[in-house]
């Protein structure tokens, strides 16, 4: 499961853990991406992966909600 953002590219970063001594192992900085259905450009409704900075930015469209009718 690849943890990298469909919009953006945003992936794992790397980094340290440190201790309350002061020692170091490595660690990684994974960001929070949301499995959210988007309207593309061509007005199709797919899935994706979005990081939540994404998401709140605007940067994805969500699709409009059709209302079921009674007939």
């Amino acid at each position: 499961m690849s943890k990298v953002c469909d919009i953006c590219g945003k992936g794992p970063a790397t980094g340290n853990n440190v201790s309350h001594a002061h020692n170091k192992s490595r660690r990684r900085f994974m960001p929070n991406l949301q499995t959210v259905r988007t309207q593309l450009a061509n007005g199709q409704v797919k899935t994706i992966k979005a990081c939540t900075r994404c998401i709140r930015s605007g940067r994805v469209v969500k699709p409009m909600v059709r209302k079921a009718e009674n007939a």
